[in-house]
């Protein structure tokens, strides 16, 4: 049994905050080991929301990490097994199931999914010198032990996603260069939400570089059911571009709102908002035209984004959205790593981080999520975003 204490835990997760609390449960998968291993069998774990709002995240990445490992045992080589636990992307779970991981023997970590649980993780990470790469945890608290200061990075904790603040740039920059979308910009966004506020104070800060008309700014905090009155603000302000770097969920009642309103905007969002169409209940038709920025879009014609996308359908049933993408090229991108360092089973945790933090700072990886993606020191990942919108309930490349 894991000696860590409930009481360490606890201070760890006061780090940061969840997005919700509901039922758990734990899901895991062991991928197949055909073919033969030249080092035993590495064991890669996440834990996730599997249960609960934000679900859709949670089993993506874990659906996809799933698939990738099996692919890869099935080429020979060094094997791996993997496991996903339930921590309903609350920071206090995500201490457990980090826990119950490191119990079932984790030699590698894919993280966790969502940022508030992530930060409360990070430290577990770091004290036991395991190396983690994220998929999808984009705060820089995650990868910085003071989200402001890069200097205070983890060091093994690495991100597959873009962070929030290079988000919220990226999204001034495409705006600055298609005003065609729109040039009175409104924006609304969640300020008790370090995912939300994070892109959006480095959006504002670019936006002005840029010379961007920012209209106005509309807030509103967690639960809020009532957009009246800031879909109303943002309208008057006369916004024809609406940018929303907040989750979903909320969007899609501010989508109902707008059309109640009769307001006339382009809307646009970030990674968050994939998702959106699988919303119980959401009439897809409301998130016409709907842009937002994501490192992967499912109907790009590349060879990779095409035998993995046909790979999740079939596996799967279902369009793989860009959580699953990113996970996806996490197992790969660790499995590449592990096997230039040539770290096996046996390798003690502490070097294996070692040797794979080397090779994350020095090598170059080409997935389905973006050609030449590297990582800095700090943990945090370069590649370029990518422009999708939503055309006939479905997504499409804006380019």
């Amino acid at each position: 049994m894991n000696t860590k204490t409930f009481m360490k835990g606890g201070m760890a997760a006061l780090m940061a905050l969840s997005l919700v609390a509901c039922s758990s449960s734990t899901a895991s998968s062991t991928a197949s080991t055909s073919g033969s291993s030249t080092g035993g069998t590495i064991k890669i774990g996440v834990s996730g929301p599997l249960t609960g709002d934000a679900a859709v995240y949670g089993k993506a990445v874990a659906n996809a990490a799933a698939l990738a490992v099996e692919e890869i045992n099935a080429q020979g080589g060094q094997q791996y097994e993997f496991k996903a636990e339930d921590d309903q992307a609350d920071s206090e779970k995500a201490v457990t199931a980090y826990n119950n991981l490191v119990d079932w023997g984790m030699q590698l970590s894919l993280g966790t999914v969502t940022s508030g649980a992530g930060q409360a993780v990070s430290p577990l990470y770091k004290e036991d010198g395991i190396f983690a790469l994220t998929p999808s945890a984009s705060s820089t608290g995650v990868i910085y032990k003071d989200m402001a200061d890069s200097s205070t990075s983890y060091g093994n904790v690495f991100q597959m996603c873009f962070t929030d603040p290079n988000q919220g740039s990226a999204s001034a920059v495409y705006l600055s260069k298609h005003t065609n979308l729109g040039t009175k910009v409104g924006v609304i966004y969640r300020s008790d939400d370090n995912y939300s506020t994070g892109i959006n104070t480095k959006f504002t800060a670019e936006a002005k570089e840029l010379g961007l008309n920012v209209v106005a700014s509309a807030t509103f905090q967690n639960g809020a059911t009532d957009f009246s009155v800031q879909v109303k603000q943002l309208a008057d302000a006369g916004a024809d571009v609406i940018f929303m770097p907040i989750y979903y969920q909320p969007a899609t009642l501010i989508l109902q709102e707008a059309k109640k309103q009769g307001v006339k905007a382009t809307f646009f969002g970030c990674d968050g908002m994939d998702g959106i169409l699988s919303q119980d209940g959401f009439d897809a038709a409301l998130a016409e035209g709907l842009y937002m920025l994501t490192p992967f879009s499912a109907d790009a014609s590349d060879e990779k984004t095409v035998a993995f996308v046909k790979a999740y359908k079939a596996k799967y049933n279902e369009t793989p959205n860009q959580f699953a993408a990113d996970a996806y090229d996490a197992v790969y991108a660790i499995a590449q790593g592990a096997k230039a360092a040539d770290v096996t089973a046996s390798s003690k945790a502490k070097d294996m981080s070692a040797a794979m933090i080397k090779q994350f700072t020095s090598m170059t990886f080409n997935g389905v999520t973006g050609t030449n993606v590297t990582w800095k020191a700090t943990g945090e990942v370069s590649k370029d975003p990518r422009a999708i919108v939503i055309k006939s309930g479905a997504y499409v490349s804006a380019e």
